[in-house]
């Protein structure tokens, strides 16, 4: 792993790896970048399968993580390439005729965090949340609890118990 990230590195301007497994390193790579080297370990380094295409929102820098993961069945190795957009209308370039796995996706993560992917097929329709018309609640400053009691009803008896407390009375009913 560490010689295949020595030759992107002569490519590409790359982040240090992060190390997860001997068989498994992320790097990040700036966003302008991020095709060619998918691209290039696609087509060059035998990783063909796209695992997983995910997101973070670090709000806090105003920036969204995208991290697509990518595996060498041949050699039993994965690699994760992580590039930082920005969170106000973010937008990622698609890759969906690279990996037509990705639409789906792409369409989550438009859907969840509010990401576009323009000429994504499909990326406009209703994936998961039909009829959605608040914040997309992946973005970190969706209020889960304002939106709950906003949207449904206290049922009666209902009862809200500390877990911590609740877990220790049902284990320990003894008091001990």
């Amino acid at each position: 792993m560490r010689a295949l990230y020595d030759r992107l590195k002569q490519l590409f301007p790359l982040g240090e790896p992060t190390w997860q497994r001997p068989d498994l390193a992320f790097v990040t790579v700036p966003a302008e970048f991020l095709r060619p080297a998918l691209l290039h370990l696609r087509d060059r380094e035998g990783y063909t399968h796209l695992v997983l295409l995910t997101a973070v929102d670090w709000i806090e820098d105003e920036q969204f993580q995208l991290t697509y993961l990518l595996s060498n069945r041949t050699q039993a190795r994965d690699i994760g390439l992580r590039a930082m957009i920005p969170r106000d209308a973010a937008t990622m370039a698609s890759i969906h005729e690279l990996w037509p796995t990705a639409a789906t996706y792409q369409r989550e993560l438009r859907e969840m965090f509010g990401i576009d992917f323009p000429g994504s097929p499909r990326i406009e329709e209703d994936f998961i949340l039909e009829g959605w018309n608040d914040i997309p609640p992946y973005r970190r400053d969706f209020d889960t609890l304002k939106y709950a009691e906003e949207n449904y009803s206290q049922r009666p008896g209902r009862e809200t118990h500390d877990p911590a407390t609740h877990m220790k009375q049902q284990l320990h009913p003894d008091g001990r």
